[in-house]
């Protein structure tokens, strides 16, 4: 039998009408603007198989193909079939049921779940990178135990998600936790009107906070071009530009963390992406904290993400809880 023909003869039973796999098995994709990741997870979360592949850049037929290949191909290799979920960089709000807000465009206005649903023959669950980001360490990560998770992708880009009890809170506009696309709060002077944002605001905390904002925050100040990573070399050498550069990052951080406790006083907050792998950040941002928040105390922890680069992937097959 192929890997299509076993896709079409999936034994399931129903679960509040949508499909639940026989086997336990979750499959866990998690769709990047370069590359698609999959990955196969027992009841545990134990990793069973992985495979990644080239993303189809502006190809959304040959996207939706590429994930279901992955699925079918991981599949054949376990000899049994998965539940699925997606973690996709952009959002899919219950009104329209179409894509939006997607830095991958050509996903932009397509029924991406609906399509890859009727590509597998079965109900697949979509939500956002960075709400995977805060179901994987709300499931089985640095947030396990935590009931209100706030999760932040500080990578090229900067994205928040929400996790209550373990579950997506994704909200009626799909937008919830898109707190990067909020203004830098109590922005200093010279930090007006700030920088232009792919969203077509400027000043967004995303232009500030992601790794390409702490880039160009150094170009700007100092004319030079570095890379996020050779500053954070730099500064640990002790240079001065680029210390003077991490901690007008870090003062930002706060203020723009400060804004999200004052909005949902999370139990915890977890970094992802590479700026998240600044060891520094967990020591000097917390005393920064209560000078912003409402009160002028703050006791949430901030934690580095658990599982790291996988977290998304990890997160996306938990879109699919244990009954």
């Amino acid at each position: 039998m192929t890997a299509k023909d076993a896709a079409h003869t999936l034994l399931h039973i129903e679960f509040s009408g949508e499909s639940m796999a026989v086997s336990g098995i979750r499959i866990g994709v998690d769709l990047g603007g370069t590359k698609i990741e999959a990955l196969a997870m027992d009841a545990a979360g134990s990793e069973l198989a992985r495979i990644r592949v080239a993303t189809p850049k502006n190809d959304y037929p040959g996207t939706v193909d590429a994930i279901a290949a992955l699925v079918h191909q991981i599949e054949t290799q376990l000899g049994t079939t998965a539940t699925v979920g997606v973690g996709i960089p952009g959002t899919i709000p219950q009104e329209t049921g179409l894509v939006k807000n997607a830095n991958s465009t050509w996903l932009n206005g397509r029924p991406f779940d609906k399509d890859l649903s009727h590509a597998l023959n079965r109900k697949v669950r979509c939500a956002n990178d960075a709400n995977c980001l805060a179901v994987s360490e709300a499931t089985d990560g640095a947030a396990a135990g935590y009931a209100a998770v706030f999760a932040v992708i500080l990578g090229t880009g900067c994205g928040g998600g929400i996790a209550w009890d373990g579950r997506v809170h994704n909200g009626p506009n799909g937008v919830a936790g898109e707190w990067g696309h909020n203004p830098l709060p109590w922005p200093r002077a010279e930090e007006l009107p700030g920088p232009p944002c792919y969203c077509g605001k400027s000043g967004c905390i995303e232009t500030w906070i992601s790794g390409t904002g702490f880039a160009n925050d150094y170009l700007r100040v100092t004319g030079k071009t570095l890379s996020a990573p050779e500053i954070l070399v730099e500064a640990e050498r002790g240079e001065q530009n680029a210390l003077a550069a991490v901690e007008r990052y870090e003062d930002r951080l706060a203020r723009a963390l400060a804004h999200a406790v004052n909005m949902l006083d999370p139990d915890v907050i977890v970094l992802g992406g590479g700026m998240s792998k600044t060891a520094r950040l967990y020591k000097t941002i917390p005393p920064l904290l209560p000078q912003w928040v409402f009160g002028g105390s703050c006791t949430t922890p901030l934690l580095a993400a658990k599982h790291g680069d996988s977290s998304g992937v990890r997160g996306a097959a938990w879109l699919w809880p244990q009954r």
